[in-house]
């Protein structure tokens, strides 16, 4: 089968043909897991696609709130992407430096969020456009404002005490994209202080499987993703919330489910971050 929604992946093909087309805007939306000894910004400085815009998820975030990249208000994303020359109108492509993109769905994901349709993710991301050898650039461009409109479409947002209720209810499958290490609790988790384990009555799909690693870290077949699925116990009649460490991978999930025809694949915004320090909430390792 083919995707049911392919204008959520652009091709490196496509995005060097439409580089200086007046309606498509770029944004390098790199990020590093904790540990990762990686500079974002410095990278991004030093080599980005041409035209591409540095869109920061720890600074596009609600920076009151003590867990990491939260979602930040509509005022707050409105100004900042408005800022980098974002807005009503433009065709925004999210690309990032790491394999499997995952920070680029994160922005992906965000754009959505607050009511923006018209976005995509660079299958493949900035190291499949290098190992093409396609152009680069190591200056930012000098974007001009533009009006963005945010529609928060609540539905693809849920929070601790939405999860601490589904864990009774079980109206929702949480989808846990960390490892399987992870989430079998047999691993220490990156963040310092965190339990271990997973929510009870989530199933475990690692981001990572949903790439195909031997052809840059490109997004899997449809027929892939969907088998990825069935096999993890993830019905996708259901209605569908992903989880991670902190809200990042959790959105190749979205993506995935996306690809597929599932158009309102939540994200819990705090993950395991926050699942795990809170004392109030269940885990499992069965």
């Amino acid at each position: 089968m083919t995707y049911t929604n392919p204008q959520a992946l652009v091709s490196t093909e496509w995005l060097a043909d439409h580089l200086g087309a007046p309606d498509v805007r770029i944004v390098d939306a790199s990020y590093f897991l904790p540990g990762v000894p990686r500079n974002a910004k410095a990278e991004y400085r030093d080599c980005h696609i041409p035209g591409a815009v540095f869109f920061d998820i720890d600074d596009i975030a609600d920076e009151s709130n003590p867990l990491p990249h939260m979602v930040p208000s509509p005022e707050k994303f409105s100004s900042r992407v408005r800022k980098l020359g974002l807005g009503d109108g433009n065709r925004i492509v999210a690309y990032d430096s790491s394999g499997g993109g995952m920070a680029a769905c994160r922005a992906w994901w965000m754009f959505r969020l607050f009511g923006h349709e018209d976005v995509a993710v660079l299958n493949g991301g900035l190291p499949k456009w290098l190992a093409e050898g396609r152009r680069t650039d190591d200056l930012p461009p000098v974007p001009r404002e533009r009006h963005f409109t945010a529609r928060t479409n609540n539905f693809l947002l849920r929070s601790a005490e939405q999860l601490i209720e589904n864990v009774e209810t079980k109206h929702d499958l949480v989808i846990d994209a960390r490892s399987r290490e992870r989430f079998a609790g047999t691993a220490d988790e990156p963040r310092e202080g965190l339990r271990k384990g997973h929510i009870p009555g989530s199933v475990n799909i690692p981001f990572g499987d949903l790439m195909d690693k031997s052809n840059n870290f490109t997004m899997r077949s449809a027929d892939e993703i969907k088998k990825i699925f069935d096999d993890a116990g993830a019905d996708l009649k259901k209605p569908l919330v992903a989880s991670c460490g902190s809200g990042v991978t959790a959105c190749v999930i979205a993506l995935a489910g996306f690809l597929v025809g599932v158009e309102d694949v939540a994200v819990y915004d705090g993950s395991w971050t926050e699942w795990g320090s809170r004392h109030d909430t269940p885990i499992t390792t069965d």
